[in-house]
C-alpha cells in the first residue's frame, strides 16, 4: 500500500502545455489510493479540460472563485479546499504561478488556495529552458522553498518550444514517487518495529462452546493501521474477529486462544521496539476441554477452570529495550488497579478503560482512556473515536523515542 493511500490530494494545475500530463498525474493518485480535488487556473483549462479531469478524479473541478454562468452557484471556498488537503501539488507550475505564489500575487483560486495552506506544498515547475534559468524564476525558487515548499525538480528532455534541456515537468509516475520517497522519509516512526495484540481469545470448552469476552478487536487494528501510517513496520496479532487489516506494513497473524497468542508474541517480542498489548485476553480457560461435544444430559454442569499465562506479564519480565505498553479495563478502583498493574507487568505506560465511562468499552466506535506512565503521572483523556484514540497511544510512542534521543 503506498504512503499515499487515503491521503487528501489538492492538484493545482497552471496554464502550461505540460498541463496534459495531469491526467495520468490524477489516475495515478487515484491508484495509489489517494482522494484527490483539482484546482485550475483559466489559462490551464487551454491545455487539459475541466471534464477530463473532474471525470478522473471524480470530484468536481474549480477555476474560480464561483461560476460566473449561475447566479445561483455556491462560493468555493479557497479556505475549505486548503485546509481539507493533506497535501497540495502545483503541476504544472508555470513560471507566472510561481511568482504569484513567491510574491502573494493572489488574483486566482488556486493562489488563494495555495496561501490559505496549512499542510505541505509541493510544486513541480515546468517551462522553457531560458525561463527555467532566469534570474526572477530562480529567485521564486528559493522564496519558495524558504517557505518549506518543497520542489520536485524538472527533468531534461525536449521542450515545446523545440529545445531540450531542463524545464521539462517530472514524468506523474516520477512525481509520484518523489511524494512517495519524501514522506516515507519523514514519517516519525519509520524504522520502528512493533507488535500489537487485539480482539478476544476464544478458549474451547469443547468443539463447538468456548469461553470468551465481547472484544471486536476495533481498537487493536486502528492501532495497527495508525502506527503503520507513521511508517512503522507492525505485527497485528489477532484473536477472532471479522476486522480485517490490508496496509503494506501490516502483518496479520490470526490465533483463537490466549495460548497460541502468548507463542506468537514471543517469537516476536525480541525483535520489536513497541510492544502495544490491546487484546482482551481470557484469564481463565477450562482445564480439561472436551474432545466432542458434550451433551445436555445434567440439570447443573460444573466446568474447572485454569488460569491462563499472562502474556503482558511475560513480556514484562523479559523486556529489555523494548517500550511496553498495556490496557487495562476496569470497573471499580481503576485507578489503583492500573497503577498495581504497571507494577506488576514492568510497564512503562497503561492505557486505561473504564466501563463506568459512556461510550467506552467493547463493542463501541469510541472510547475514554486515561494514560498512566511508569512514574504514575495520570493524563486523562476526552471521550474520542478509537481512531483518534489510537493516534493519541502512538503519539506517546513518538514522544518516548523523541525524549530518548534528547537524553541520549
Amino acid at each position: 500500500m503506498s504512503v499515499l493511500s487515503g491521503k487528501k490530494i489538492v492538484l493545482g494545475v497552471s496554464g502550461g502545455i505540460a498541463a496534459y500530463k495531469t491526467a495520468s498525474l490524477v489516475r495515478h493518485f487515484i491508484k495509489a489510493g489517494a482522494e484527490v480535488k483539482v484546482v485550475m487556473t483559466p489559462a490551464a483549462k487551454d491545455f487539459v479540460t475541466p471534464l477530463t479531469l473532474s471525470t478522473l478524479s471524480k470530484n468536481p473541478v474549480h477555476s474560480s472563485f464561483y461560476d460566473e454562468n449561475d447566479e445561483n452557484a455556491e462560493w468555493n471556498n479557497h479556505v475549505e479546499l486548503a485546509l481539507w488537503a493533506d497535501i497540495i501539488l502545483i503541476a504544472p507550475a508555470t513560471a507566472n504561478t510561481l511568482s504569484k505564489m513567491a510574491t502573494g500575487n493572489c488574483d486566482n483560486l488556486l493562489v488563494a488556495v495555495y496561501l490559505s495552506a496549512k499542510c505541505p506544498v509541493y510544486f513541480a515547475p515546468a517551462m522553457d529552458l531560458d525561463m527555467y534559468k532566469h534570474p526572477s524564476t530562480l529567485e521564486s525558487f528559493r522564496a519558495l522553498q524558504s517557505f518549506g515548499n518543497i520542489m520536485i525538480p524538472a527533468e531534461s528532455g525536449e521542450l515545446a518550444s523545440g529545445l531540450s534541456g531542463e524545464g521539462r515537468m517530472a514524468e506523474p509516475e516520477h512525481i509520484v514517487a518523489f511524494l512517495e520517497k519524501d514522506i516515507a522519509g519523514k514519517l516519525p516512526l519509520r524504522g520502528k518495529k512493533i507488535l500489537i495484540t487485539a480482539g478476544p481469545t476464544y478458549e474451547a470448552i469443547d468443539p463447538v462452546r468456548f469461553i470468551g469476552n465481547h472484544s471486536t478487536g476495533k481498537m487493536g487494528f486502528d492501532i495497527a493501521r495508525c502506527a503503520a501510517d507513521l511508517g512503522a513496520s507492525v505485527v497485528l496479532v489477532s484473536g477472532p474477529t471479522h476486522l480485517r487489516l490490508n496496509h503494506n506494513g501490516v502483518q496479520t497473524i490470526f490465533v483463537t486462544s490466549a495460548a497460541e497468542m502468548y507463542a506468537i508474541c514471543h517469537e516476536y517480542y525480541d525483535g520489536v521496539d513497541v510492544a502495544i498489548a490491546a487484546a482482551a485476553v481470557a484469564d481463565y480457560r477450562p482445564k480439561h476441554p472436551a474432545g466432542q461435544k458434550i451433551k445436555k444430559t445434567e440439570a447443573n454442569f460444573t466446568i474447572e477452570l485454569e488460569k491462563t499465562t499472562d502474556i503482558l506479564a511475560s513480556l514484562g519480565a523479559i523486556k529489555k529495550h523494548q517500550f511496553l505498553i498495556g490496557f487495562a479495563l476496569e470497573t471499580e478502583n481503576e485507578i489503583e488497579h492500573a497503577k498495581e498493574k504497571i507494577r506488576k507487568k514492568n510497564l512503562d505506560l497503561i492505557v486505561l478503560n473504564s466501563l463506568n465511562d459512556a461510550g467506552a468499552g467493547f463493542g463501541k466506535p469510541t472510547n475514554k482512556i486515561t494514560f498512566i506512565d511508569s512514574r504514575f503521572k495520570i493524563e486523562p483523556m476526552d471521550l474520542k473515536p478509537k481512531e483518534a484514540v489510537a493516534a493519541d497511544i502512538m503519539g506517546k510512542v513518538i514522544e518516548h523515542y523523541k525524549t530518548s534521543s534528547r537524553e541520549a
